[in-house]
This record gives structure tokens, C-alpha cells and sequence, in this order.
């Protein structure tokens, strides 16, 4: 688990930096990594070309630099609308019509050589992968691959790549008399989308008689080439089991009892929920020794509070009008001290300029998952919101910290009335919600040291509910008289409750995450960002960042907060 945790960190660092890289040169500051999926706000983007997505296993950073150079050039120079229009249905043109689509917009960058580099790079690792994963010693995946080589070398100018330049030799000149005309084709109407499309169309034609030419006449054996076989060749090229839309597939799915429901999202019973002042769960001995716990953690983690507060506040606040600064010796003329010019000619000190003081127009909510898988996160998560809780009261910034658990395992008294009804079908959520209250913005942080203790009690961690959390929280802050609503969830992974998703479906619960985060950001009325505890959580939040909190309150996910916060990397 600690490795997949800190591979999903590597990944995020590199996306986060591609995603710097695509905003700049596309020029659009809504694009966010979703899922390891470019996405315009909570649209995925299709970006159908194999070479866009290298793996994090086996590609360098140069590999991943090129493919977001690729990606932005794609929405910087292609037509989605116009080529969705002339794409073709049949798999294997579809196929190598995107491809082509592809190298077309990556050979008009012009005036950004680092930019081309990374398209070459891209381009050779992608190649070489394909050669030595022994794709080319078929005769169907030689051809392939000698077609992307013939290309893009025609498109940009490039030779191809050298390691292959002998094995591609005589495909190359057996395809050079077929598509030669088509070829010249591509490279004369490279700034022309529709023009160029023509011309793909008729290599993706060829190409794919070709294919089927030697599908029926078999391998080198004799035998019929097994259809498992063709995919194979195909595989590096795109993975069209979506149509070719998207090449990864979201970590969670859909479901299909809330789909398919008329009256959306139910709840079958709501009589047993609470909301609860978490200290109230803890006995107060118990939650004194928990409180000393929490500060010996605190002072092993030798966080600098001030130092988080002064970036708190270059984020959070604003500069407002508080009286004047008198007796400056430049500034606006102050007419109290006008008389001076007279008792006192020397006297230069007749000015005053005007006094600002940060204020901020914010409230900061804490929202923490209380399920069960969340108890060995609990000291790392206490940490860090009792530091932020601190740091954001020096700056006057409200701030609350709320939880959400379940009243039972695997159902409780939902459950049971829900069988005592019958068992009636779809049901909706079957469980006991507890929603807890660690802290309010109405108390100060002196008085809350102790109920933010209470995160460290393991038997308050039980199943999640994590869209009426997120719904309940945001209500919270909605009644706040401020600007601005910030609401950071903090989480492991998907919403789980045993007894909803065996009456429903499994993704009946994180569906509802999805509707309810999807909402609150189309709305804009709260900024919602998710805290990923070594997981991804960009399916349901579109600002989103994984933090490794193995080392108590870490200065690095102390940053990475407030980097989120600052719209850097989110």
C-alpha cells in the first residue's frame, strides 16, 4: 500500500507539472487531470492517440512532457467537432485516422524547440516500446508501425527513429508506391484540417484493405491469424474498447439503480441519523490523554505555525481601509496639521497616507472521513488540521472542522426496519448517519484543542456516506455571512457502506458523491477540493491532491495544501 501511495504521489507531481505545461501552450486554464485523464472543467477530453498516455512503470518524464506538449497541441490546432464529424465508424480506420489527426497538429509547432524536443522524445520511446515488446516481428504490426514511422517523419521533416531504420526498409518502399501520392498530400495541407482529412481517409482505407488482406491470407505458418492477435498489434496504438474516446478508465463506475431511478438518491430512513458534538463520544479522561498524544505528535512534526500562517494569508485575505497613517512626510495633505506650516516652517511631516489591514472574506471547512480504513491515517489527519485550525485563527479566518462516520456497522437500525418493511427493492441508503462537529467556526481553537482530540479515538471510525457529508457540510458553510466558502475533504478512498451497496449496487454511493460534488462546483457557491490520502480522488473532486501523511504532519503535505489552495497543481 505505501508504494502504491507514493506512486500515485509521483504521478500527481508529474501531472501537475504537464498540467502547467498544457494550460500554457493551449492557453485554457480549465484543463485539470481527472482519474490520469485530461479533462476541460468535468468533461473529459478524448485525446485518441496512444502515445498521449504513457505509463508512470515504464516512460521517463521526457515521455510525459511530450505527451502533454501533444495534448495541448491537439486542442490548440484540431477541430474535436470537425473531426468527430469525419472520423470514421470502422475500428481499424477510426484508428489510423486519429493517428494521423495526431501527428499532423504536433508537426505545426514552430518557435519552441524544447517544446519539439519533447514531441521527439515522445515519439522515439513510444517507437522503441513498440519494437521491443516484439510487435514488429509480425507482419501486421510491422506494417503499423512502419506507417506511423513513414508519417510523421513525412509531416515534420524528421528522420525515423535509427534503431528501426533497417527493419522498416522494405515495407517502406512497398508502401511508398501505394501511398506516395497521399503522402504529399498530408505534408501540403498540414494547415488544413479538412483538406488533410482526405487525405488520411485514403491511407486509412489502404491501410485497413491491407490489413485485411492479411488477415485472410495468415501468418508465416500458414495458420488463420487469431483476432486476439490483430488487438495485440493494435494495442499500442490505442486500446479502443470505449470507441477510442478515453485510453484509461475511471476508477469508479456507475450505477445503475440511481441512474435508472426516477426520484434520484433516496434515503429509506433518516429517523436514526445524528449530528454530534464528536467530544461528546469520549470519555473526558480519555480525551485528555488522547489531546497529550496529539501534542507530542504536534511538537515532533516542528511545523512552523507562523510560517503557515503569513502563506494563509497572502491566499486568504485582502487589504482594507483602516484609518490613516499621520505625520508622513509624503502622502495626501493632512489638514490637522496645516497650522504647522505656520508655528513650525521646517516641519515636513504634513501628510497622511491611508492604513490597510488584511482582512479576509473567507471560511475555511475541514470535512474528514471517519470509515474505517481511515484509522491508520487518524495522528497524521489530526496533525494537520489542528495546525491549519491554529494558523488560519492568527489570521481571523474562520474555521470549522466537521466528520462524517456511520451509527453502526454494515447497516444498524436502518437495516433492520428496512427488513422489517419487507425488504421492498432499491431502498436507498441503509444506514445510521453520524455526522460530527470537532470543531465550529463560532469556537476558538484554545477551546476546541480538546474535541479535535477525539480523532484519535478508534472506535469512532466506522462506513462512509460521503455525498450527504459533502452536501451536509457545504450547508454549513453556506450559512456563514462570507464571500468566499472553502470546503477541503479529506479522504482514503470511495464512499463504503455494506448494507446500502448490497440492497443497491456498489456505485450507488459514489454516484451520489459525484452528483453532489458535480453540483456544488457547477454552482460555485463553495470552492470544493479533495485531500486524497494516497489515493487519487479526482473522480469526485476536479481540484484535488494526494498527500502522504506517513510522516506525522509533514511539511510536504503542509505545502501541498497550500499549494491546492493557491490553484497551483489543482
Amino acid at each position: 500500500m505505501a508504494e502504491d501511495a507514493a506512486r500515485n504521489r509521483v504521478q500527481q507531481h508529474i501531472e501537475d507539472l504537464c498540467l502547467a505545461s498544457i494550460r500554457a501552450l493551449s492557453g485554457d486554464v480549465r484543463l485539470t487531470f481527472r482519474s490520469h485523464r485530461l479533462h476541460r472543467g468535468r468533461t473529459p477530453l478524448p485525446l485518441p492517440a496512444a502515445h498521449l498516455h504513457p505509463d508512470i512503470e515504464r516512460d521517463t518524464f521526457r515521455s510525459f512532457r511530450g505527451a502533454s506538449d501533444g495534448m495541448a497541441l491537439r486542442l490548440l490546432h484540431s477541430d474535436a467537432c470537425l473531426h468527430a464529424h469525419l472520423r470514421p465508424e470502422e475500428t481499424t480506420r477510426r484508428l489510423v485516422f486519429d493517428l494521423l489527426e495526431q501527428f499532423r497538429v504536433e508537426s505545426l509547432v514552430s518557435g519552441y524547440p524544447g517544446v519539439v524536443a519533447n514531441l521527439r522524445g515522445r515519439h522515439e520511446d513510444f517507437s522503441l516500446q513498440f519494437h521491443r515488446s516484439g510487435l514488429t516481428e509480425t507482419h501486421l504490426g510491422l506494417l503499423l508501425y512502419t506507417v506511423t514511422q513513414m508519417v510523421r517523419s513525412r509531416l515534420t521533416g524528421e528522420p525515423v527513429v535509427a534503431e528501426t531504420e533497417d527493419l522498416i526498409e522494405q515495407v517502406r518502399g512497398e508502401l511508398a508506391a501505394t501511398l506516395g501520392h497521399e503522402l504529399a498530400g498530408l505534408r501540403r495541407n498540414r494547415n488544413r484540417q479538412r483538406a488533410f482529412a482526405a487525405h488520411s481517409l485514403a491511407i486509412a482505407d489502404k491501410i485497413a484493405a491491407a490489413i485485411d488482406s492479411v488477415r485472410e491470407e495468415g501468418d508465416d505458418d500458414g495458420k488463420t491469424r487469431d483476432r486476439r492477435e490483430v488487438r495485440a498489434a493494435f494495442s499500442l496504438l490505442l486500446d479502443d474498447d470505449d470507441g477510442g474516446e478515453l485510453a484509461r478508465p475511471a476508477p469508479v463506475g456507475s450505477s445503475e439503480v440511481l441512474t435508472d431511478s426516477g426520484g434520484g438518491y433516496r434515503i429509506f430512513t433518516s429517523r436514526y441519523d445524528k449530528e454530534l458534538a464528536a467530544a461528546s463520544l469520549v470519555r473526558p479522561a480519555l480525551l485528555r490523554e488522547l489531546r497529550l498524544k496529539l501534542d507530542e505528535d504536534i511538537a515532533g512534526a516542528q511545523l512552523n505555525s507562523a510560517r503557515l500562517s503569513r502563506q494563509l494569508e497572502a491566499l486568504l485575505c485582502q487589504p482594507s481601509a483602516s484609518g490613516w497613517h499621520s505625520g508622513q512626510e509624503e502622502g495626501l495633505i493632512d489638514g490637522s496639521r496645516l497650522s504647522q506650516l505656520i508655528t513650525s516652517p521646517a516641519e515636513r511631516r504634513l501628510f497622511k497616507t491611508e492604513r490597510a489591514e488584511p482582512v479576509s472574506p473567507a471560511v475555511v471547512g475541514f470535512l474528514i472521513d471517519c470509515s474505517g480504513s481511515m484509522k491508520q491515517h487518524a495522528r497524521g489527519v489530526a496533525v494537520l488540521v489542528d495546525v491549519f485550525a491554529r494558523a488560519l485563527e492568527r489570521i481571523d479566518v474562520d474555521c470549522e472542522v466537521l466528520g462524517f462516520t456511520t451509527g453502526a456497522w454494515n447497516g444498524g437500525r436502518a437495516l433492520r426496519d428496512w427488513r422489517r418493511a419487507g425488504r421492498p427493492a432499491h431502498p436507498g441508503r441503509l444506514n445510521e448517519l453520524n455526522h460530527l462537529i470537532f470543531k465550529d467556526t463560532a469556537t476558538p481553537w484554545r477551546r476546541a484543542r480538546l474535541p479535535l482530540a477525539a480523532l484519535l479515538k478508534p472506535d469512532l471510525y466506522r462506513e462512509s456516506v460521503d455525498g450527504e457529508a459533502v452536501r451536509w457540510a457545504a450547508g454549513r458553510l453556506a450559512s456563514q455571512p462570507r464571500e468566499r466558502r472553502i470546503l477541503m475533504v479529506i479522504s482514503d478512498g470511495s464512499p463504503a457502506d455494506g448494507a446500502t451497496g448490497l440492497a443497491n449496487d456498489e456505485q450507488y454511493l459514489a454516484q451520489h458523491l459525484r452528483q453532489v460534488t458535480g453540483h456544488l462546483e457547477e454552482s460555485g457557491s463553495t470552492e470544493l477540493y479533495g485531500l486524497g490520502l494516497g489515493l487519487d480522488l479526482s473522480p469526485y473532486y476536479s481540484r484535488s491532491k494526494i498527500l502522504d501523511l506517513t510522516t506525522l504532519g509533514g511539511r510536504a503535505s503542509i505545502g501541498d495544501v497550500v499549494s491546492l489552495l493557491g490553484g497551483r497543481g489543482g
